[in-house]
Formats: C-alpha cells, structure tokens, sequence
C-alpha cells in the first residue's frame, strides 16, 4: 500500500501542526484559572469522538464512509512534567460504505492511535499538548458486493493537540482534536480499482482523572 499522502505532499501536515502550535500558543495567553496542575504520571480519559472523513478516493466508484459519533478510552503515561505517550482505544466501529452517495456494503473497524505528546506546564491550570503519532487500523466484518475486496489493515501518521482543564480532586475535562491518515486499497474480480482515503478528523470532548 503507498503511504501516505503526507510524504507526497508535505504541506498538508506541516500546515495542520502549524495550526496545532499556534492554538495552543493562544491558550497559554488566556488568563490562568485559579487552580493548580494536578500532579500524577498517569491519565485516564472516556471521550465522546466525532469521526469526520475526509472521502477521497481514485477508483472512479464516488466511494465514502459516513461520519459518527464513537465512544473512546485513552490512556496517557507521562515520561518527564511535559512528555507522556497517549494510547486511544475503542471498540470496533461499523461504517456503511456508500458509493455516489449509495449504500453498498458495511465494514467495521478498530482504529488504535498511539502518539508521543508535548504538555505544556507553569500555566496555573491549562494544560494544552501537542502531539504526533501513529495509527493502525485494522478491518473486520466486511460485507461489500460480490468481487469487491478492501486491504484489512491501514497504518499511518496521525497529528493531535488538546487540553486539559483541571477541576480539582485529580478531575479533569479535556478537549481534543486529531487528524489521522487512514486509507486502503479496493479491487473487484482480483483486479485493483485504487484508492479510499478516508483520512479522517476526530472531535473528542470527555472527562478524565489523573492520578
């Protein structure tokens, strides 16, 4: 599978991490809530997700998958006061596949993220991050036309940033949002037809505790 449209097309995640950096430059210059960074080396969160897919594909078929809303679990270690690795998880997820805005089939699919992030510190209580990672997605329960065939699994990078909003006791209500690179290649009667990119956007909004 060629990976990713990103390595082709550079501009594309420099311009999304140079929008990352500079929200996350404007939260440090909001005024500093009152209460202070929670200490501890390990959060975790249950988020409600909006998957938003971006549906690009080059197989002449108009294909896409429909945004939805998922549940998702992170847990998040911190290395150093600034560094932490976030892993996402959720269960498998159903999509409808639609071709020209048509429904042709159903998948399900487990998309883990796994990403290095940055957390900034000294702010009294905001605690935006950034972060750059991987993702791996992995299809299941493919139920698509006779001779249509999808590739199972998908890896590709992922940018995020967030922030995390103390409210005492170790609580906390976090906002995030992450553009993943996510496509798979497509093929009827063992001949190949292109490419679904899906790279879609996840919205995430939940609560979490550190601890």
């Amino acid at each position: 599978m060629s990976r990713p449209a990103c390595l082709s097309r550079p501009s594309r995640p420099q311009a999304l991490l140079a929008l990352l950096l500079a929200a996350s430059a404007g939260l440090s210059a909001l005024p500093a809530a009152a209460a202070p960074a929670e200490a501890g080396d390990w959060i975790v969160r249950a988020r409600a997700a909006r998957l938003d897919p971006r549906n690009h594909d080059s197989t002449g078929l108009d294909l896409s998958i429909n945004a939805r809303w998922l549940p998702e679990l992170d847990i998040t270690r911190f290395l150093t006061p600034n560094w932490a690795v976030e892993l996402v998880l959720t269960t498998p997820q159903k999509q409808h596949l639609r071709s020209a805005g048509s429904d042709i089939g159903s998948l399900r699919h487990l998309p883990p993220v796994l990403s290095l992030q940055y957390h900034l510190s000294g702010l009294a209580g905001w605690r935006p991050y950034v972060g750059a990672g991987l993702n791996f997605t992995r299809f299941s329960s493919v139920e698509l036309p006779a001779g249509v065939k999808i590739d199972r699994s998908s890896v590709g990078p992922a940018l995020g940033a967030g922030v995390d909003l103390p409210l005492g006791g170790g609580w906390l209500l976090n906002l995030d949002v992450k553009k993943v690179w996510l496509d798979t290649e497509v093929s009827a009667g063992g001949a190949r037809l292109g490419t679904l990119n899906v790279d879609p956007m996840l919205w995430s909004v939940g609560f979490g505790r550190r601890f």
